[in-house]
């Protein structure tokens, strides 16, 4: 009988996957990490707080299973919230759930797994895994569409996919919920998180200035023709596509365009020069472990709570490259974000966009 950890937060998702394998009859073992917070902030983190790890450890005692809990709090500082600062530094909008979900999900925590003896490592992520005719797995979006978690997944290679199990991506969200009362678990009425864990909730601005007040370098606000019309706070503190808290009197409304890291400029203008039809994407994953041979139509997601929309995808030939073609011009495409690439239920890759 194969052995199965499964990684535990304390929320109602990762507490059903263990339950439904529990009872499918699969060796089960629940592991959390203990990931960093702000010093004196300790309590915050919702994936590792006090209270997340209590009710970790009640669903693990209620479904009879052993419960490890693994010290993560130094990869996590010095990888993800460095990469979070780093990129707002390099005037990038990062999303550090994509390194996390890499590096320490699926390297650090993996790793764990293995060395406990485990087979497989098993989430509470919405998502699902296909094997074709060949053995290989494919990444598909999951049943509920709502919560589906395939943008954060698409890091995912195939020696990983191999020892992944995704028990709750069959189900619809409210079905999940339902299995978790349905089994008595302490977990089933907690709400979910949509923050980032380390931000504990917070503006992220507020997180940047305790951290890295060096980024509260005040610069210009100009027009992409070189017009100066105020003087930014620092480039962090702005998004691309953000209109509100620019602090400008103008005729219409002024949106931002990009950031130059370079001049330390913030870049804005009207709403009609917002957006593009091209981009770049760097660090590729291809999910089936080969680029494709040629350029392919694809549905295209540039965040993770935007739509996908359509797209020439051209693959180039470092492999790990690709120029992105949308067939209308994308609001807010933004530098340090990923766009994945989807034919219908399939996540064929994607990679961070550079430019």
């Amino acid at each position: 009988m194969p052995k199965i950890v499964v990684a535990m937060s304390g929320g109602v998702d990762s507490s059903v996957a263990a339950a439904l394998l529990k009872q499918q009859g699969h060796d089960v073992t629940g592991m959390m990490l203990r990931l960093w917070s702000e010093p004196g902030r300790e309590d915050t983190n919702r994936c590792c707080s006090p209270d997340s790890m209590a009710l970790a450890r009640r669903v693990a005692a209620k479904l009879d299973i052993p419960f490890y809990v693994v010290d993560a709090k130094d990869i996590f500082r010095q990888t993800v919230v460095k990469y979070f600062l780093d990129g707002y530094a390099a005037g990038r909008t990062p999303n550090p759930c994509l390194l996390c979900n890499r590096v320490i999900r699926w390297e650090f925590l993996l790793s764990h797994a293995l060395d406990l003896g485990a087979n497989f490592l098993a989430t509470g992520h919405y998502v699902r895994i296909q094997k074709d005719e060949s053995g290989r797995a494919n990444l598909l979006r999951a049943v509920d569409r709502a919560k589906d978690q395939s943008y954060v997944l698409h890091v995912l290679t195939q020696d990983k996919l191999a020892r992944a199990l995704f028990p709750v991506g069959e189900y619809p969200k409210p079905e999940i919920r339902e299995f978790a009362r349905s089994f008595g678990l302490p977990t089933a009425a907690r709400a979910d998180s949509q923050d980032l864990c380390f931000l504990a909730g917070e503006d992220y601005r507020d997180f940047i200035r305790r951290n890295a007040p060096e980024m509260a370098f005040p610069g210009p606000m100009m027009t992409r023709d070189g017009k100066t019309l105020g003087e930014h706070t620092g480039l962090a503190y702005y998004t691309i596509g953000q209109r509100k808290g620019l602090g400008i009197s103008s005729p219409v409304p002024l949106y931002v365009l990009a950031k130059d890291a370079a001049s330390n400029a913030l870049i804005i203008g009207p709403q009609d020069e917002l957006g593009s039809r091209e981009c770049a994407v760097t660090d590729i994953n291809w999910v089936s472990g080969e680029p494709p041979s040629g350029p392919f139509r694809a549905e295209v997601k540039t965040r993770y709570t935007a739509r996908e929309v359509p797209a020439e995808v051209t693959p180039l030939e470092a492999g790990g490259r690709a120029t992105v073609r949308f067939d209308a011009a994308v609001r807010d495409i933004t530098p340090g974000q990923a766009a994945v690439f989807y034919s219908g239920e399939r996540l064929l890759g994607g990679g961070m966009i550079a430019k």
